[in-house]
């Protein structure tokens, strides 16, 4: 057991970014002379370069997908300054937004189970970058980040934190239930694995209504070994549904090492006869370049999981220290190595699109952005007490709610 620990342990820290390689090196150096000339035009702006370029240029991935009966994509993908400056500034906003979300739970503005995503940001952001709002995701309780990526508000995700009527879920989920129908979003849902068949239903409306869209159903190592999930991925493979399984792979499932839970910790291959890929999930770049590729063979072939090897810094959930099934130097060593925010800065800087003191205004601005999204949320109003009998039934039941005793409270349904 100790050999498989250090094994493990490795492993976790075996992604270590790389720079690109030499074989770009030509049109690179034509990126950095048309950099050059662009920075005189944009210093009115302040950046080194022009942050908001779309010119495409192309960066390598280091960490190869491992693919299960597919060819996994290939291993360079196109980017450009916006997108790459894009990417730090939500990632960043996402990291403020757990943070300052740890220290209300602790302040006790936050109550009940609340459940991190700090360390997983690549995952949600490369994700939205291959996808469109027609297309659907749904997840488990860890789900702050993902209603962000999918067009919410730090506003609406710190006020549903604290119970306020100005919630994304109208301060009635809390954390593990953010909503939002606009955006496609379906939650946020506290049964382990069971948003899996959530998920392969809303890709069977898809497909049903004849939309060019996909469903993702988001679940992590602790629910892969759920039955319903594979119950999920039978009809799905079954009807050629277009879903896409993304096994979020933090390594822990609460607080359960997956050597220990898993015999075969292989998620991307759990589906068998339903292809896989193995991408990392601690760079961005990745995700969106294998996200892509998954979107186009579920609309075309039908279902796929994918794998995201990721990593969470805060523990399973606010109750868990996160320290006691893990080392402090384990924790660290992957913020060094793989950290999602540290690869972007380190390539932002690599390709001179903006300087450190612009890195630091814009974790300035995300920072006063968050603050001022919790000063507001803690200002707001909690729901009124009728809101407690709505959105539970269909609209015009004509039935009444009664309360434990069935005399004191008694409540028309709306």
């Amino acid at each position: 057991m100790a050999m498989a620990m250090a094994r493990w342990r490795q492993r976790l820290l075996s992604s270590a970014c790389s720079s690109s390689s030499s074989s770009a090196a030509a049109p690179q150096a034509l990126l950095r002379l048309a950099s050059s000339a662009l920075s005189r035009q944009s210093s009115s702006r302040g950046f080194a370069a022009a942050p908001d370029d779309t010119t495409p240029f192309v960066v390598d991935i280091p960490v190869p997908y491992a693919g299960h009966r597919c060819d996994p994509p290939e291993q360079r993908v196109e980017t450009s300054a916006k997108e790459l400056v894009d990417f730090f500034k939500v990632m960043y906003v996402m990291r403020r937004m757990e943070i300052a979300a740890d220290s209300l739970y602790k302040a006790k503005f936050i109550r009940g189970f609340c459940h991190l995503y700090d360390g997983q940001e690549a995952v949600c952001v490369g994700m939205e970058a291959a996808l469109t709002k027609e297309d659907a995701i749904i997840t488990a309780y860890r789900d702050h980040c993902t209603h962000i990526g999918r067009g919410g508000t730090v506003l609406e995700v710190m006020a549903e934190l604290m119970g306020r009527k100005s919630g994304c879920s109208l301060g009635k989920g809390g954390s593990m239930h953010m909503y939002n129908k606009e955006g496609n979003f379906y939650g946020g849902n506290g049964i382990v694995g069971a948003q899996t068949a959530l998920g392969a239903g809303l890709a069977f409306a898809q497909k049903y209504n004849k939309q060019n869209a996909v469903s993702l159903a988001l679940y992590g190592d602790g629910a892969a070994n759920q039955g319903q999930l594979f119950e999920a991925m039978n009809i799905s493979a079954l009807w050629d549904l277009p879903v896409i399984f993304v096994c979020e792979n933090n390594h822990y499932g609460m607080g359960t090492a997956e050597w220990r839970s898993a015999k075969s910790p292989e998620y991307y291959k759990r589906g068998d006869y339903v292809p896989g890929l193995k991408i990392d999930g601690m760079d961005v770049l990745a995700v969106k370049q294998g996200v892509r590729f998954a979107k186009e063979h579920a609309l075309t072939k039908g279902p796929i999981v994918l794998e995201m090897d990721t990593y969470r810094y805060h523990g399973h959930s606010m109750s868990d220290p996160g320290s006691t099934y893990r080392t402090r130097e384990e924790i660290s060593g992957v913020r060094q190595e793989r950290d999602p925010i540290e690869r972007v800065r380190k390539l932002l800087l690599a390709k001179e699109i903006v300087t450190v003191a612009d890195l630091k205004n814009l974790e300035k601005q995300a920072k006063a952005e968050v603050d001022e999204a919790v000063n507001q949320a803690k200002e707001g109003g909690q729901p009124e007490t009728h809101e407690l009998f709505t959105h539970v039934h269909v609209k015009g039941l004509k039935q009444l709610a009664y309360g434990p005793d069935r005399k004191e409270v008694i409540v028309p349904l709306p």
